[in-house]
């Protein structure tokens, strides 16, 4: 990453203010760090409140309708804000939409999916430039854009692998990242080494279809996880989401044996209607996921499983919902991530008949949310009275000091400040007054 600020006369850029907005996922927030990071290299520093600010780098989200009205009116009003500042918008609303994006008044560069860690190039000397696009085609984008972010001292993000080969009916995610691909596992574990010097504990897997890993080099998943259990000073690794039809066996054995890699999966089933799942393209059914989760449950009994699911997709009718909603009710999984389905453009969704309103798809949206409030309640009061690691986290102004046990389950801690980025046996007691975590004794 290093090598641009080597190849550009960055004395211009010598105390220079910059400010990151990021929208969307993890992955998104992991490249901005890294983004940050080539920045501060050529003399950025993150710009202080009330200070006169020169880069502002937004990188948006475009997995929703509602995500593009998010990006829209963050760049307004960042440009607002900062109506002196050279502004950058990357991201996946960039690459999907740069002519409209370069032609929101303020914006001085729209930079595409595999330009994000190129920035250097494009900042020039600061003067404010209407709307250059740097965006290459997504059929021709085959580099993978290296990232590992520092999201606090205990928790870092690493990117495996980007783009994604399914096209499901409802995503426009392949037409904004391109096709799947990775770099090698030695690469990845020289960075999972300078995670270590860092002081870093914690490893989250990140990618947009992690378990397709190998498509670049020949390698697998499978490899990768091996490789990474070896490295040395890391405590914890989690795997951030695997597609049901690409979790194998021999990777739900592989945790349940591993001492660092944490019994805590994400695994997007999107509906629990095999009808639904065949209008979306998905590759499995139903019986595939359930028997996923029953593996699982059968090796890890205490492990933490979320799951995505969507609502309200062209063709889910009351029917298929209610169908869906006894699937999911009957899962032994631990939390629901919902989203309501939102109309892309170029998608192969828009073909198919049927458009649930709005209303029903905030109805069914509402009954899966109080839905995974039960389950996720119901999985952390199982615990109470045991006694489990927790690795202590530097908690934010005004808040309690908290940390997660290996499943996930969040704890809050009086007096523990001093243990951040340490990892302490805890009692669990009862929940706390939101119903958002469990009291910790530290022992």
């Amino acid at each position: 990453m290093c090598n641009f600020a080597a190849m550009i006369d960055t004395t211009i850029y010598q105390n220079k203010s910059a400010v990151y907005y990021t929208l969307g996922c993890k992955l998104n927030f992991s490249e901005t760090s890294t983004i940050g990071k080539i920045l501060k290299d050529a003399g950025f520093h993150t710009a202080r409140s009330g200070e006169k600010v020169d880069v502002c780098v937004i990188n948006t989200c475009s997995v929703t309708e509602v995500a593009d009205k998010k990006g829209r009116q963050a760049i307004h009003r960042i440009v607002r804000q900062h109506p002196d500042a050279f502004v950058v918008v990357t991201g996946c609303m960039a690459q999907l939409q740069p002519d409209e994006v370069a032609h929101i008044e303020g914006v001085d560069v729209v930079l595409g999916a595999d330009r994000k860690n190129d920035i250097l190039s494009y900042l020039s000397d600061l003067k404010k430039s209407q709307g250059d696009i740097a965006v290459t085609p997504t059929k021709d984008i085959r580099a993978f854009v290296p990232s590992c972010s520092r999201g606090n001292r205990t928790r870092y993000f690493l990117k495996i692998q980007d783009g994604c080969n399914y096209y499901c009916t409802y995503c426009t995610i392949p037409f904004a990242r391109g096709r799947s691909r990775n770099p090698s596992i030695v690469s990845l574990l020289e960075q999972a080494r300078g995670v270590v010097a860092d002081g870093g504990k914690e490893i989250v897997l990140t990618g947009v279809n992690m378990g397709d890993f190998g498509q670049s080099t020949g390698e697998t998943f499978a490899d990768l996880v091996r490789a990474f259990d070896g490295v040395e000073g890391i405590e914890r690794y989690r795997i951030s989401s695997l597609e049901p039809d690409l979790l194998h066996d021999e990777t739900i054995d592989f945790v349940s044996h591993s001492r660092r890699f944490m019994p805590h999966f994400h695994i997007p089933l999107q509906s629990g209607s095999d009808a639904v799942l065949k209008l979306m393209h998905r590759r499995y059914d139903k019986a595939l996921f359930a028997e996923k989760v029953q593996r699982i449950k059968d090796e890890i009994p205490d492990a933490f499983i979320g799951v995505d699911v969507i609502v309200g997709t062209r063709g889910e009718t009351d029917e298929l919902f209610e169908e869906s909603f006894e699937f999911i009710k009957n899962l032994d999984v631990t939390q629901l991530h919902v989203f309501s389905y939102s109309e892309r453009p170029g998608t192969q969704a828009l073909k198919i008949d049927y458009v649930v309103p709005p209303q029903v798809k905030h109805i069914r949206s509402q009954r899966l949310m109080e839905l995974s409030d039960i389950k996720l309640k119901a999985f952390y009061r199982r615990h109470i009275g045991m006694t489990m690691p927790v690795l202590v986290e530097k908690p934010k102004k005004g808040m309690p000091t908290h940390g997660f046990t290996p499943n996930y389950i969040r704890v809050e801690m009086e007096n523990a400040e001093q243990l951040n980025n340490q990892i302490v046996q805890v009692r669990m007691g009862e929940m706390n007054e939101e119903q958002t975590a469990l009291k910790g004794l530290i022992l």
